[in-house]
């Protein structure tokens, strides 16, 4: 999947453009470079291999949250089988995205945190898609509607 990355912290702008500045790390426009293949997706969605199915990001939304009311909940767990959390292979971090833009990075230390996150959305509708940062396969998507 085609995305513009940031050179400096490895964003991903999934919304076709490059942003004037990163939205993680504030670096200019001329920092990010167009890639056809910034992010993995499956070759079929139906049959994953192995690789897939430890770097896809599973999405779990609850619509009603627990801790604020008439907000979501929404789960990311890196892999149908869970993604190693080890110093010489982990996901970096976990990027969210509403409607394709930012809303929030989740930075994770392969020493203390297993490879997922959660976010009290707002938002109750629209397309929410998690990327996932793996320090040897690269990036991975997963999209689904609210």
């Amino acid at each position: 999947m085609k995305g513009h990355v940031c050179k400096v912290c490895f964003y991903i702008s999934i919304n076709g453009s490059a942003p004037e500045k990163c939205p993680v790390c504030g670096a200019p426009k001329s920092a990010f470079e167009e890639k056809a293949d910034a992010i993995k997706t499956p070759q079929d969605s139906a049959n994953l291999t192995e690789l897939e199915k430890k770097h896809i990001p599973t999405i779990l939304v609850l619509k009603k949250c627990g801790l604020i009311p008439g907000c979501l909940d929404a789960h990311a767990k890196i892999g149908e089988i869970l993604h190693p959390a080890q110093p010489e292979h982990h996901i970096v971090h976990i990027d969210f995205y509403l409607n394709n833009e930012l809303i929030s990075r989740v930075m994770l230390k392969p020493e203390n945190l297993n490879p997922a996150a959660a976010l009290h959305i707002k938002a109750t509708s629209g397309k929410l898609a998690c990327v996932s940062l793996c320090n040897l396969h690269g990036a991975w998507i997963r999209e689904v509607n609210l």
